[in-house]
């Protein structure tokens, strides 16, 4: 398991990786492909927002895009891992490397209908943090209602 900041050299198999993280989610998103069969991204890597890419032996296997909202304040923004690589734990590894990596405060937010984001990352932020997190349900002005996460990590 390999972790890669996204630069101009990676960029594009971040963008290819969101193309099916945006299809997985279209159903709970309604949203729907332009009419060159690509699907608009609601998180640009760019100002506050960091990519990340996820490799496991060599191959791109998953994505992060964080946001640093302020100085120890962070946001995960987007998170995928690749169907086949969703096993032994992966992406709840992924998810331990970002927080050991940026100690501070964090939030995870999913939307309303996505029951397996919201039991993934109940289960990854919980045993990072022996269960010490608040959840609530937060109103987004982007999403509207999500089911939020708020913890702290510590290096």
């Amino acid at each position: 398991m390999e972790l890669v900041t996204v630069n101009s050299s990676n960029l594009a198999i971040y963008l290819n990786l969101t193309q099916a993280y945006e299809a997985e989610f279209s159903p709970l998103t309604k949203k729907l492909p332009d009419e060159e069969g690509k699907f608009a991204l609601d998180t640009p890597i760019e100002g506050n927002v960091t990519g990340y890419l996820l490799y496991i032996d060599g191959r791109p296997a998953g994505l992060a895009a964080i946001a640093n909202e302020s100085v120890d304040h962070y946001e995960v923004c987007d998170f995928y891992v690749v169907p086949v690589f969703r096993k032994h734990k992966a992406g709840q590894r992924f998810a331990h490397i970002l927080f050991d990596m940026m100690p501070g405060l964090w939030q995870s937010k999913q939307i309303a209908g996505a029951d397996n984001a919201i039991a993934f990352w109940r289960r990854a932020i919980g045993a990072y943090t022996n269960n010490e997190f608040v959840e609530d349900i937060y109103h987004d002005e982007y999403w509207g209602n999500v089911t939020r996460q708020c913890f702290k990590t510590t290096a």
